[in-house]
């Protein structure tokens, strides 16, 4: 297993390869020198703090993943900042599935909470959501109020 510091290179030299960002780029965006970012993707240094929140806040992505996210264990890069892969949910012979714990932490979910599945069947797209049914419920009824006043 990797340590925090070389997560923190890998993940710092493939978001900025990802994005096309050149040392230059990426220094000047989080006030270091260019020299100081190529230390931090190769492992020889590290960032202070302030270098690290900036880095995170730059990528779109939080702070523990940065440190954390060891793409080549996960197999994929890190998520951006709010979006998750939890991991993988199987289904049962009656199509039940389990959420993955954290999943069901992070949207506060418990026995009895109600979902809405939504699916599409685009080729390429191809795709199951599962949505907060209160959720669900106000964007339509926020639709149908649109509908109202655009018939008035």
């Amino acid at each position: 297993m990797k340590n925090h510091t070389q997560l923190l290179a890998a993940n710092l030299a493939a978001l900025r390869r990802e994005r096309g960002d050149t040392l230059e780029a990426v220094a000047e965006h989080v006030n270091a020198t260019r020299q100081a970012v190529g230390k931090w993707e190769t492992g020889e240094s590290t960032p202070d703090l302030t270098h690290a929140a900036a880095l995170a806040e730059y990528y779109g992505v939080t702070l523990d993943a940065l440190l954390r996210h060891d793409e080549s264990a996960l197999g994929y890069p890190i998520p951006p900042k709010g979006k998750h892969i939890f991991g993988i949910a199987t289904v049962g012979d009656r199509g039940q599935i389990v959420l993955p714990k954290r999943a069901r932490e992070v949207f506060g979910l418990k026995s009895g909470s109600r979902l809405v599945v939504l699916g599409n069947e685009t080729a390429g797209e191809r795709g199951i959501a599962l949505v907060e049914s209160e959720l669900m419920f106000s964007y339509a009824a926020k639709i149908m109020e649109n509908i109202t006043k655009e018939k008035l």
